[in-house]
């Protein structure tokens, strides 16, 4: 089964938002560099998802204008197998992502990016009502806290417990960064015992 492994939106545009804090982000920047690292050891395809929406203007961070629809800074530097961009929240609407992966015979998605709640989780369900298999890694995720409709915060562990609660069984499979690379060796030998 062939997998490629999809990063979402680590992009540095975030940082202009308001809600950006560097809270949690050196241990999903690990988690994301690690995840990267082991696919490209391995062979696996890379696909980068870059988000643009709104003014074409410079104060616009989504904007390529702006200068920063490009990759966060301690996003380790890799070679990607193709580039989309991206304006709605799943990956695979009017990207042409789901044609490059028909095209290249992948199967199976790991998905990893920034939001966690939000355009990781939407193409997490979009790939797996389209039929591909789809590991979720959490850890290779990032979020931010939110505020809720009554006013408190909630904050990025519970809503990626959340979002690791609802994917779980239904859309996806959780796999830590090293249980994602496990399974892609575990198809490996597989495969390579049924040729």
């Amino acid at each position: 089964m062939k997998s490629c492994l999809i990063v979402i939106d680590v992009q540095e545009s975030f940082r202009h938002r308001p809600f950006f804090t560097a809270h949690g982000l050196p241990a999903y920047l690990q988690a994301q560099n690690a995840l990267i690292e082991g696919c490209v050891e391995r062979g696996v395809p890379v696909v980068r998802v870059f988000h643009s929406q709104g003014p074409e203007v410079p104060e616009n961070a989504f904007a390529q204008v702006s200068g920063q629809v490009r990759a966060l800074d301690g996003l380790a530097p890799f070679e990607a197998a193709a580039t989309f961009t991206k304006s709605r929240h799943s990956a695979l609407v009017g990207t042409g992502l789901d044609v490059w992966l028909t095209r290249h015979g992948i199967q199976r998605l790991i998905i990893s990016g920034i939001r966690t709640e939000q355009c990781c989780e939407t193409t997490t369900r979009h790939a797996s009502d389209l039929g591909w298999e789809v590991d979720y890694v959490p850890d290779a995720t990032h979020t931010w806290d939110m505020v809720q409709p009554d006013g408190q915060v909630l904050s990025a562990a519970d809503i990626k417990t959340r979002t690791a609660t609802v994917l779980q069984g239904r859309f996806a499979t959780l796999r830590t960064v090293q249980e994602a690379l496990d399974a892609l060796d575990a198809l490996d030998a597989l495969e390579t015992t049924a040729a």
